[in-house]
This record gives C-alpha cells, structure tokens and sequence, in this order.
C-alpha cells in the first residue's frame, strides 16, 4: 500500500502525467520505494477510480492525449492520514542474511566474493544518496525544486531537513551493512 501514498507524496509537488510521475519517481521517491513502470501505472488508475487523484486528457502531438494527474483533496486527506499513522512493520525477507546464514555450503572463494559485492552494492549507494542528499540542499533536484514553489522560503528548511533525513538514515544502514560484510570478510578466513 506504500506505493500508493509514495505517489500521493510525489503529485502534492505539481499535477503530472504518467511518464512525469514514472520519471521523477525515479528521480526522488524511487531513492526510498522502489516500483517499475509496470505497478505505477496500474496504481494511477486504481487511484483515480478510488477519487485520491483525477485524471485529466490532454493532446499529445497530432493525434494522441495523455493524462495528467492531479491530487484531489480526499487525496490529500489520505495522504495526511497515512502519514500521522505509525507503521506497522512486515516481518522481513533478507537474502543476504540467510545467505549468511548457510555459508558453510559454500566455499570459502564463493562466500568472500558475496561480501565483496554486498560492499561494493552498498558503498556504491551510499554514494548516490549522498549526492541525493546534496541535491536537496542544493535545490538541484528538480521534484524539490517544483516543490519548494509552492510553499514560503520560511518553510523550505524544514521540506529540506526531512528529506535529507531519510538520506542520512539509509546512509547510516549502508554504513552498517559494509561494515558488517567486512567483519564477515574476517570471519570466513577464521573459519576456512
């Protein structure tokens, strides 16, 4: 259900079409909710048919339309409420962990190989987010730059200071998970 308050947070910026939504998505929210094309779209039309956004036809080139969404003040709502509620947390799915967990089937060049890219994966995220977070400060992401428009320079520290927060923490877990992995480097050759 995230992906749908995911998109009510993206269309609160501007109203959008679909290829808008898809590509910025990708260029902001899709940092911390991850969804192809193939669920965006479907939930668009879930979420217009349930009145949370209105869809409105516009020419696109000599004979086609496109739709541009708007969130509409139900959305709004329930965005709000969704937002003042607090998670509830699924049970969680790590690979990598029960991975490690049976690395005694694998050999010890398999296994140091799995840590090896579990530390490139994340280093290389840690990266992007950073330079997500700079963008914020920065104002060159342009969903945030649409964003702050809207609302009074007064407001802009604390629009920015959230986002960068959740950079930070994603930030933080990569920093646990490379750590971890080389500490897991260490224990295959003990235990090899």
């Amino acid at each position: 259900m995230s992906l749908r308050y995911a998109l009510c947070a993206l269309l609160t910026s501007q109203p959008m079409t679909g290829y808008d939504v898809y590509k910025h998505f990708e260029q902001s929210v899709g940092y911390v909710w991850h969804a192809p094309d193939s669920q965006i779209y479907p939930e668009l039309r879930r979420m217009e048919a349930d009145g949370l956004i209105t869809g409105k036809d516009e020419r696109w080139g000599t004979k086609g339309t496109k739709k541009r969404y708007s969130i509409t003040p139900s959305g709004e709502q329930a965005f709000r409420a969704w937002m003042n509620e607090t998670l509830d947390y699924p049970r969680e799915r790590n690979p990598i962990s029960l991975k490690t967990a049976y690395l005694e089937w694998a050999s010890p060049e398999a296994a140091r190989a799995q840590m090896r890219a579990h530390i490139e994966h994340y280093a290389a995220l840690i990266i992007v987010w950073q330079d997500m977070i700079d963008a914020i400060h920065d104002h060159s992401n342009p969903v945030l730059a649409k964003r702050l428009e809207n609302y009074p320079e007064s407001e802009w520290p604390r629009i920015e200071g959230y986002k960068a927060l959740a950079y930070e923490g994603m930030i933080e877990r990569a920093q646990a998970e490379v750590r971890w992995a080389k500490r897991a480097l260490t224990v295959i050759d003990d235990l090899a």
